[in-house]
C-alpha cells in the first residue's frame, strides 16, 4: 500500500513532528486542525462560527492534493474549548457538509495551544482507488 503525506507551512508540523494529510489506501486522513492562515494569523478571533469555518477550510484544502473535496468526509471531529459555541459551530458545519453529511464527534476541551483558538477539527475522507489499482 501506498501512503502518501501533506504537509504545509504551520510551524506546529515541524515542532510536533506531524503531517497535516496522510492517505494511505483509500483513506486520508486530516490532522486537528486550527483556524490560523498560511502566515499564522488567526481567524476570526473571538467568533467561534469564523473560526470553525477556517479550520474546515484549512483541513478542506489538505484534502485537494488528493484530489478530494467535502463530499468525500466520512468523518469529522470538532473540539470545542465553549460549550456555548455548540451552535456557532454547528452552523459552520452544516453549512459546510449540509450535502453529504458525514458522521461527527463534538467535545468541549480545556484549551488549545493558543489560547485565542476557540475550534480545532479533524477529517477522515474516503479516496476511490485509481482505476488499475
Amino acid at each position: 500500500m501506498t501512503i502518501e503525506r501533506v504537509r504545509t507551512s504551520s510551524p506546529w508540523e515541524e515542532t510536533i513532528g506531524f503531517a497535516r494529510a496522510v492517505a494511505a489506501g483509500d483513506r486520508v486522513l486530516v490532522a486537528g486542525t486550527l483556524p490560523f492562515t498560511d502566515d499564522g494569523v488567526l481567524q476570526g478571533e473571538g467568533d467561534p462560527y469564523e473560526q470553525a469555518t477556517a479550520a474546515f477550510g484549512n483541513a478542506l484544502a489538505a484534502l485537494e492534493p488528493f484530489g478530494l473535496d467535502a463530499a468525500a468526509v466520512l468523518r469529522t471531529r470538532m473540539y470545542l474549548t465553549h460549550v456555548r459555541d455548540v451552535d456557532a459551530v454547528a452552523r459552520a458545519h452544516r453549512e459546510i457538509f449540509g450535502a453529504a453529511p458525514p458522521v461527527a464527534t463534538l467535545v468541549v476541551v480545556s484549551g488549545f495551544v493558543d489560547p485565542r483558538v476557540l475550534v480545532e477539527v479533524e477529517l477522515e475522507a474516503f479516496k476511490q482507488p485509481s482505476e488499475g489499482a
